[in-house]
């Protein structure tokens, strides 16, 4: 039977889930106040406690691949050239991913107090804070499994219910 959903990859999931408790509200409202450098230290400390630069340590190779894929789809002539180029892109763009650190202290300066933030480097470096950090990866893990399962169960659920319907059309599918 075919597969009826597809899924996102566990790891953007995964992200997601780690960076955030509740669901992400799209806002057209001003955009909020620059937060003082000492909270986006502390939302910086967080993420070096939770060691965020895993999730995108390998941004910018990533990112010229990604890349370069697409432009030698667009120009096959040029695919020698596209792949020696690659590494020479990757070299001259290296450390760029510090922005996406920046940019993700700067979300979570914006999100908590500067008091908050204190507050959540005490937790994380607190002994159930180390525990969170150590365990949440695993949690995620087998809770991408849970939803997964259950996402593949039900989507054969829904498709019977379809074909059910339609048979009552008298429409075989």
């Amino acid at each position: 039977m075919k597969t009826v959903l597809k899924f996102l990859p566990a790891a953007t999931l995964a992200v997601g889930l780690a960076l955030s408790a509740a669901p992400a509200v799209a806002q057209q409202a001003a955009p909020a106040p620059k937060a003082s450098a000492a909270a986006v230290a502390s939302a910086k400390e967080i993420l070096t406690l939770k060691n965020a630069t895993a999730m995108y340590a390998n941004a910018v190779p990533g990112m010229v691949e990604k890349v370069k894929a697409t432009l030698i789809g667009q120009n096959l002539n040029y695919q020698k050239d596209l792949n020696e180029l690659a590494p020479v892109v990757a070299q001259q763009l290296a450390g760029r991913e510090k922005e996406i650190g920046d940019g993700m202290a700067q979300a979570y300066a914006a999100q908590f107090t500067e008091q908050e933030l204190k507050d959540l480097v005490t937790f994380y470096k607190s002994p159930l804070g180390q525990k969170l950090i150590a365990a949440e990866p695993r949690a995620i893990d087998q809770s991408m499994r849970v939803m997964n399962s259950w996402a593949q169960s039900f989507s054969e659920t829904v498709a019977s219910a379809f074909r059910a319907e339609m048979k009552k059309r008298g429409k075989e599918i």
